[in-house]
């Protein structure tokens, strides 16, 4: 019988990266990570050259082709995967191009984030209610304020979720593009990411803490590659866990944000502690 308290079971069930925001990324063995986040996890993005504002699929209407790429690193360079198949390196002179295409918007990737930089963030209960394709309000949000560095995140340097949370909303984690899925022992209660604010996951040498709860938007309920559309993966979380995060407002959420306050790397199978 093991009698060790449920934040005692916990490990690491999977982890992820996204080098190219907005494009579906990879699943790893190991990440290293520090102060700016998970190494090669949203380094790169695509610029709309008519707004200068970064491409995210939170402006569906405009960029939820972008869930169709997807994006990996292979010998060091990060590839990407078309919706066709065809793969092609992010560093190659023909790839803006390529892309551009594909979205029918004139693009260019960069490797760096300005300061500054903005991505529009369509309501996500009027893109339920009116359809993807429809203009809805859209306010700018700056990225990253809550990371060092230059990369593409939206807020924090790490995105986590539990398997309780993905068994009650019913949904993938490639949904809500975490970098770490904990795996969690039967009973665990769903949404128990809102409790970690301030608190530390020690994973190995790791050590992440809690920042606050994920605020959810419309990427969850799209197409991703192979996966359907999914309305109830922003519904279900929009009736049941509906909470304050950050300065944001009270707002439907779904895992948490974390801080790396002692880096290193962390594995799969890992076993992690809550403190």
């Amino acid at each position: 019988m093991n009698l060790a308290a449920p934040e005692q079971q916990m490990h690491v069930a999977t982890l992820r990266r996204y080098p190219v925001k907005s494009m579906l990324g990879e699943t790893v063995e190991e990440l290293f990570v520090d102060e700016r986040g998970v190494q090669g996890d949203r380094r790169l993005a695509l610029v709309d050259t008519q707004t200068g504002r970064i491409a995210s699929a939170k402006q569906a209407r405009l960029w939820r082709d972008l869930l169709q790429c997807n994006a990996g690193v292979h010998d060091g360079r990060v590839q990407i995967r078309l919706p066709d198949g065809t793969m092609v390196p992010a560093d190659d002179d023909g790839t803006d191009e390529q892309l551009s295409r594909l979205l029918s918007r004139p693009v260019r990737l960069v490797d760096g984030r300005q300061q500054g930089a903005t991505i529009e963030r369509a309501d996500p209960d009027q893109v339920l209610e009116q359809g993807v394709d429809a203009e809805v309000e859209a306010p700018l949000l700056e990225l990253a304020q809550g990371t060092p560095g230059d990369s593409f995140v939206d807020f924090a340097p790490m995105h986590v979720i539990t398997t309780a949370t993905l068994e009650r909303i019913g949904t993938e984690a490639e949904r809500y593009r975490p970098n770490l899925v904990i795996a969690t022992p039967p009973g665990y209660p769903a949404y128990a990411e809102n409790d970690w604010v301030g608190r530390t996951l020690a994973i190995g040498q790791v050590q992440i803490r809690g920042m606050g709860p994920t605020p959810r938007c419309v990427i969850p309920t799209l197409e991703h590659g192979r996966l359907a559309r999914a309305p109830h993966a922003l519904r279900t979380p929009a009736k049941e866990n509906r909470v304050q995060s950050f300065d944001f407002g009270v707002l439907p959420c779904a895992g948490a944000y974390f801080e790396v306050i002692a880096d290193g790397t962390i594995r799969t199978g890992e076993a992690i502690s809550l403190r």
